[in-house]
């Protein structure tokens, strides 16, 4: 099967790109838990009520390390 993959010309292209590409396995997971972690500390600081949530987004841009 491998030798397969690497003699077929559109085969052998979509292998380089998808099966044997150096990019770290976990990527997918750090991007999640990276996700994950930026969405705990937004629900830290966001109000949802209607009339504060407004004021919890200033408060978040302006107020909050690395807001924006």
């Amino acid at each position: 099967m491998i030798a397969y993959r690497k003699s077929q010309p559109y085969i052998s292209l979509a292998n380089s790109y998808l099966i044997d590409s150096p990019q770290p396995r976990s990527l997918l997971g750090l991007c999640l838990v990276i996700q994950i972690a930026s969405g705990i500390f937004l629900a830290m600081h966001y109000s949802s009520h209607i009339e504060l949530a407004f004021d919890s987004v200033e408060h978040i841009m302006r107020d909050v390390n690395l807001g924006w």
